[in-house]
């Protein structure tokens, strides 16, 4: 089926893309969510008819999520379930799952606003993307785990390795940074500098 975009979709196309897609997406998702309409000649002249105001309408829903981005974005929502000793959750969180915990949270989100591509199927901090809009994509963190002690240790836990991150990042760039032929030159022995072909015929010129 061939459809007009009303919004940006995904990798499918941008407002007014003129796109094929499978009849069942189109008919559960694309147009009962009001995100496109059937490419018929008469919907092609509405859209165009309306697109101006779409576009306005759109903007502004845009400018509205990026204001609201920062309640949400880095945010953690845990989840509990029960696992086996593995870890290989008795279930799986859906969609439909950590839409809930981010509405509990206090921020209203529809599971269609989750992006997971498959269901989480075992316990940890899980990074999952949500949109806010179709141009505003912001990352949470959804820590699964079996009991609350549980989800307090997991979430210490990536804290510590993330703050590690961040102090490896600062060594490689401050204390470690790459050498180049100057930086060496200041660190090498005087009778390597003079051994050295290629730097003594640098220092001389």
């Amino acid at each position: 089926m061939e459809v007009i975009l009303l919004e940006r979709v995904g990798r499918l196309g941008q407002m007014g893309d003129v796109v094929k897609v499978k009849d069942g997406f189109a008919r559960n998702y694309l147009l009962p969510t009001g995100r496109a309409l059937r490419a018929t000649d008469a919907n092609r002249q509405k859209f165009e008819r309306d697109r101006a105001g779409l576009e306005a309408r759109n903007a502004q829903a845009r400018e509205a999520a990026k204001a609201g981005a920062g309640s949400i974005e880095g945010h953690t929502y845990v989840i509990i379930r029960q696992a086996g000793e593995s870890g290989q959750l008795y279930g799986s969180v859906s969609t439909r799952d950590i839409a809930e915990a981010i509405t509990a949270g206090g921020t209203a989100m529809a599971r269609t606003q989750v992006l997971l591509n498959a269901p989480i199927k075992t316990i940890g901090m899980h990074e999952v993307k949500v949109a806010l809009h179709p141009e505003v994509i912001v990352t949470v963190t959804a820590n699964v785990a079996r009991s609350a002690d549980e989800a307090e240790a997991q979430a210490r836990k990536g804290l510590e390795a993330r703050i590690r991150g961040e102090a490896l990042k600062i060594r490689d760039k401050y204390i470690n940074p790459p050498a180049t032929t100057e930086f060496a030159v200041m660190y090498l022995p005087t009778a390597t500098v003079l051994s050295t072909p290629s730097i003594s015929r640098s220092l001389c010129s």
